[in-house]
């Protein structure tokens, strides 16, 4: 089957009418296959685009901004509001990103914010303003949930059902690309707290987070040691009467500069694009060298975290029982403390760590197994996040469930056995953006080589004999959790997930499209 595909236009009366009519390549589709395909009634408008993106966050609106140069249609999906993904999702206070922006950002959009580590709403209008001055904010459809997609060989085409306004709907692309990160975004991680019922307080999730929440003059305990509650405390300390972070086990801070001065330095003398290649290069090589001396020198790394710590907080022994963890340096994402904002309040009395287990919830507070009891007014639960696959989304390839988790990542973008299909995820050790931008360009090529060769389908073969091993390769506890949800990864080429971005970088734009694919036209 070859040809070009005609622009659509997106409603139509009858769904099979719309098919026959306005896509010849899958002519022969009957409205009998399409409510073979999904349990949506045929009454309901079917829209065909040739790339449906499933995610309107930063990896959905880039893919978005990649695609809109190849001529083809396309349209994104999100199942909130509004657009931002992570970014519209998190609104508890002080919610910031731990990367810096010049790399979180995209590549052909210059950051042009003031402070290198930012702010959730501004990362969220920087998403929002790519989309609109890269002109596919038009193409993007806020407040449709993604249910399920089906897949017909017969056909060549994805059949995709939503939800919009509480009413099923249908979509239908010749290839998927599923941008919606790995965050379950409906439920968060919640531990079972013996004698939760019995607390009188408030009880908070961050994920969740309660916009008349007032803290002024309460005693709030956080529960949890990472990137949530090392940002949370800082907030809620300018007002609570005193905040505690009740911890587990300890996790490895590094305090970074809010502010990058020799970013600014080079923005002033530079034009915005060049000055955005520059300072992003340079915090690439930055990031990934400390990355590869954590690895390759753990013990050398441990001091220095430990040296610098001490330089914002200089009691020896309190580092030694709460700043110092029994793991190594990026068995888990490193924590970042921007200007030791979070040493500050801990300094000035205002924010003190406990190092203890909860025991059980008391009527005013949290009773620890050492005996000792946390007095609190609120309790926020920072205990991790939930995952979840591909957001979720239930999958089937000709009437077959797709089971994800028994599934091999085709160079941490396809999955094995499923056809037209792809997924973005970050790098766990760099800025996520990263990661996904070269997904994006790799997908962007893939349609290219199908569009000149008139091939119709693309699908990672299943590999035989491969070992395989998780496809997140941090032992974070939330990570642990769900690893056996999602995809696994395999030990060569091509079905690895690689964790270096320079290595990706240089070789992306060369990896064979053909080794270990299968095609057809």
């Amino acid at each position: 089957m070859t040809g070009e595909r005609a622009k659509l236009p997106t409603h139509t009366r009858g769904a099979a009418n719309l098919v026959r009519r306005n896509l010849h390549i899958h002519s022969n589709m009957t409205s009998d296959t399409i409510v073979l395909m999904t349990n949506v009634p045929m009454s309901k408008a079917l829209r065909y685009v040739d790339v449906l993106v499933i995610g309107a966050g930063l990896s959905g609106v880039g893919a978005a901004c990649r695609l809109r140069k190849t001529g083809r249609t396309y349209a994104v999906l999100e199942a909130r509001a509004r657009l931002g993904g992570t970014w519209d999702l998190f609104r508890y206070p002080g919610v910031r990103s731990d990367s810096d922006m010049f790399t979180l950002s995209y590549p052909f959009q210059p950051w042009r914010g003031s402070k290198s580590l930012a702010d959730g709403d501004s990362i969220r209008r920087y998403i929002e303003e790519t989309a609109r001055e890269h002109g596919i904010d038009r193409h993007i459809h806020c407040g449709v949930k993604m249910v399920a997609a089906a897949w017909s060989s017969k056909q060549s085409l994805w059949v995709v059902e939503t939800e919009e306004d509480g009413q099923a709907r249908m979509w239908t692309c010749a290839f998927l690309y599923i941008c919606a990160g790995y965050y379950d975004y409906e439920h968060g991680h919640q531990p079972d707290f013996a004698g939760l019922d019995a607390f009188t307080g408030q009880f908070v999730h961050p994920q969740f987070w309660p916009d008349d929440l007032d803290v002024t003059g309460r005693r709030v305990v956080v529960i949890g040691s990472g990137a949530t509650a090392v940002t949370l405390i800082p907030a809620l300390a300018r007002t609570a009467k005193k905040v505690t972070m009740l911890q587990r086990s300890p996790t490895y801070l590094a305090s970074l500069p809010e502010v990058d001065r020799v970013a600014d330095a080079l923005r002033r003398c530079l034009p915005p694009r060049l000055a955005h290649a520059v300072i992003r290069g340079k915090n690439v090589l930055n990031s990934q060298l400390t990355y590869w001396l954590s690895r390759r020198f753990p013990e050398q790394t441990k001091r220095h975290l430990r040296a610098a710590i001490l330089r914002h907080l200089p009691d020896p022994g309190y580092l030694e029982r709460h700043f110092t963890p029994r793991y190594q340096p990026w068995d888990q994402r490193l924590c970042v403390v921007p200007d030791g904002d979070f040493f500050r309040e801990v300094t000035a009395g205002r924010a003190a760590v406990v190092t203890d287990r909860i025991a059980r919830f008391a009527e005013h507070g949290i009773v620890l197994e050492s005996g000792a009891i946390l007095e609190a007014d609120v309790v926020v639960c920072a205990t991790g996040l939930s995952l979840i696959p591909l957001g979720g989304i239930h999958l089937s390839v000709d009437g077959r469930t797709v089971d994800v988790a028994q599934t091999t990542a085709y160079r941490g973008l396809m999955l094995s056995g499923v056809p037209n299909l792809a997924f973005c995820v970050g790098y766990t050790n760099a800025s996520w953006t990263l990661r996904a931008d070269l997904s994006s360009r790799y997908v962007v090529r893939l349609l290219g080589h199908m569009r000149r060769r008139g091939l119709t389908l693309a699908m990672p073969a299943r590999p035989s004999g491969e070992a395989r091993r998780p496809l997140l390769g941090l032992t974070s506890t939330y990570i642990q959790r769900a690893a056996h949800l999602f995809p696994q990864q395999g030990e060569r080429d091509p079905w690895t997930v690689g964790q270096n971005y320079l290595l990706d970088r240089a070789r992306f734009p060369f990896l064979d499209l053909r080794k270990g694919m299968v095609f057809d036209d």
